[in-house]
C-alpha cells in the first residue's frame, strides 16, 4: 500500500490519529492493527501529548476486522487457526494499549462503527458521535459472534442490552448509542471536529500529571473488590497530594489565582 494507513496529526498538546483506509471503511486489517499498536507506544512516552483523538477517514469510522484478509488467512495448512490466533491477539493488544497510554483518548466518530469497530469506540476512555454514526456488534449476522468485542460493550452498558446486540445483530443509531452509554455525546456532523476538539483542549489544560494518574487508577480500581478500590485509591489520592504541581493548584484556589504549574 503506497499511502500511509494511520495518519498522525499533532495539533499543539493534542494528537489526532486518522484510520485512513476509506476504500475499505477503514477496516482493521493487520497493518492498520498494527501501525495503532505503533502509534500508541509512540504516544505512551511523549510528554508534549495530552490527549489523543482517534477518527476515521471518509463515510465511517471502523468496519471492524478485515473480511477478506481473513478468508485468505483460512487458507493456511491448519485452516488458519495460526493466523486468527494472532490477528485477534493484536487487536486485544491494540485494545489494551488504548486504555494503558497514560493520555485521555477520545473516540471521533464519523460514521458506522461496528463489530471491532464498535470495540474501537467502547475501549477509548471517551466517545463523540455524529448523527450519521452508528453501532453495532453484528458479527452474528455471518455467522460470527463477536466475542472480544463483548469484552469492551460489556464494561461500557449494562449486561442485558450488549447481551441484545451481541445476539440479534441489529444497528442502532447514535441516540440510543448515547442512551445505552456507548458515547459520551452526540452532537451534528458538521460540528463534531470542533466539539472533540473543545473537549480535547479543556483535558489538554489540566495538570497532566493528576491526568496520568488519574487514568491509570480508575481502570484499575474497577478490577477491585470494594474495600481493595477505596485503599488504592486512597494510596493514589495521598501521591498525588505530593506532587509539587498539586500543592500549588490548591494554593492558587485558595488564592483566587491561576496556579503556576511546571
Amino acid at each position: 500500500m503506497d499511502k500511509e494507513i494511520l495518519l498522525r496529526e499533532d495539533k499543539g498538546k493534542i494528537a489526532y490519529l486518522t484510520l485512513n483506509n476509506p476504500e475499505k471503511l477503514n477496516v482493521l486489517s493487520e497493518s492498520m492493527l498494527g501501525a495503532l499498536l505503533e502509534h500508541l507506544i509512540s504516544l505512551e512516552d511523549d510528554d508534549a501529548i495530552r490527549c489523543i483523538v482517534l477518527t476515521g477517514k471518509g463515510k465511517a469510522f471502523c468496519a471492524g476486522h478485515d473480511l477478506s484478509e481473513l478468508t485468505l488467512g483460512r487458507q493456511a495448512p491448519d485452516g488458519g487457526q495460526e493466523y486468527f490466533q494472532s490477528i485477534f491477539d493484536l487487536c486485544s493488544q491494540v485494545m489494551q494499549k488504548i486504555q494503558q497510554v497514560p493520555q485521555p483518548v477520545i473516540a471521533q466518530v464519523n460514521g458506522p462503527a461496528v463489530a471491532a469497530g464498535c470495540q474501537l469506540v467502547a475501549t477509548c476512555d471517551l466517545a463523540l458521535a455524529g448523527e450519521a454514526a452508528k453501532f453495532g456488534v453484528n458479527g452474528v449476522n455471518i455467522g460470527l459472534f463477536c466475542s472480544t468485542p463483548m469484552v469492551a460493550l460489556t464494561r461500557n452498558i449494562h449486561m442485558k442490552n450488549a447481551f441484545e446486540l451481541l445476539v440479534s445483530g441489529r444497528i442502532i443509531k447514535a441516540d440510543e448509542a448515547l442512551s445505552l452509554g456507548l458515547v459520551n455525546k452526540v452532537v451534528s456532523d458538521k460540528n463534531l471536529a470542533n466539539e472533540v476538539e473543545k473537549m480535547a483542549t479543556l483535558i489538554s489544560s489540566k495538570l497532566s500529571a493528576a491526568v496520568k494518574i488519574g487514568k491509570k487508577a480508575f481502570y484499575h480500581q474497577t478490577q477491585l473488590p470494594l474495600d481493595k478500590a477505596y485503599d488504592y485509591a486512597g494510596h493514589v489520592m495521598v501521591t498525588n497530594m505530593l506532587y509539587r504541581d498539586t500543592k500549588e493548584g490548591i494554593n492558587a484556589f485558595l488564592e483566587k489565582r491561576k496556579p503556576d504549574w511546571n
